[in-house]
């Protein structure tokens, strides 16, 4: 009886322990802060939420995708569409805006906080509105990189030490959070593009795709410098940029093929930018989506 009752108890004690790893693998998460410009925010994806309307989020944003894959019920996103690295301590004002700082939404009890800010720093805008104007004259030369030279690496470099305060002010709010900066989707593809239907001369297209690596890649340094985890999603969208057919692209054109603002994510992909960070915190690498 006794030599039963020890073999049931150890079989009982194996599956336990293959099992219980499994279940518990990713940290769990209670108070989840998300901070970020309109590639966080996700303007014109429905449904967009009314908190408040002038920032222009999305329901389907990754963040909200995050929180449901991770199950947390504790979630804030303060993203707002237009967002600088400034409007992180202070006020940012106009539409879109809000009339809340977004560190406002960190506690002390605050355990995870994703960012991603930067974009509207170095001008994306304006960056694509005049490349785009100036491909009309020359769609296969490269007017775009005659006009900006070595300005636009200028400013990503400018814009360094703007995400380190960021990650300070978060850390000094959120002592105990988990801190990942999420970088941005892929725009264009690394050559040729599609001109007419995304504005951009050929030549000008590795120049701008260029300029997104290199802010990618001070994002990810900026991140290490501050232990924080950084997340790229340009690492997984070969092939899902403006230039993708409608079923394939993660980032719409200048001409929406779905409900999101030009030359912004789409709700598929913040939901494969949400399901990168998940995996990302789950400590395991995302091989589809």
């Amino acid at each position: 009886m006794t030599r039963r009752v020890t073999v049931v108890s150890l079989l009982t004690a194996l599956i336990a322990a293959l099992l219980v790893p499994h279940a518990s693998a990713a940290p769990q998460y209670r108070n989840y802060v998300s901070l970020g410009d309109s590639f966080v925010s996700g303007p014109f994806i429905p449904l967009q939420r009314l908190d408040p309307l002038s920032c222009f989020k999305s329901t389907q944003n990754y963040p909200s995708v995050l929180a449901e894959r991770l199950g947390i019920a504790n979630f804030t996103d303060i993203s707002c569409g237009g967002a600088q690295t400034k409007d992180m301590a202070g006020v940012q004002t106009g539409i879109p805006g809000q009339s809340v700082t977004q560190f406002s939404a960190l506690k002390a009890d605050t355990d995870l906080v994703t960012v991603s800010i930067g974009g509207n720093d170095i001008g994306f805008s304006d960056i694509i509105l005049t490349c785009a104007g100036k491909s009309v004259l020359d769609p296969h030369g490269a007017p775009c990189k005659a006009n900006y030279g070595d300005s636009l690496a200028q400013r990503v470099d400018a814009t360094a030490g703007k995400v380190a305060a960021v990650l300070a002010g978060i850390k000094q709010r959120s002592p105990k959070a988990k801190i990942v900066v999420v970088g941005y989707l892929r725009i264009l593809p690394s050559s040729g593009g599609c001109w007419p239907i995304v504005p951009i001369s050929r030549g000008d297209v590795p120049f701008l795709d260029g300029v997104q690596k290199q802010l990618n890649g001070m994002l990810g340094a900026q991140a290490k410098a501050a232990g924080a985890t950084f997340v790229n999603p340009y690492d997984i969208s070969s092939g899902r940029d403006t230039c993708a057919a409608p079923w394939d692209k993660w980032v719409e054109g200048i001409i929406p093929t779905s409900l999101a603002f030009p030359v912004h994510p789409n709700a598929k992909g913040m939901a494969a930018v949400g399901k990168q960070v998940a995996a990302a915190l789950a400590g395991t690498e995302l091989t589809g989506v």
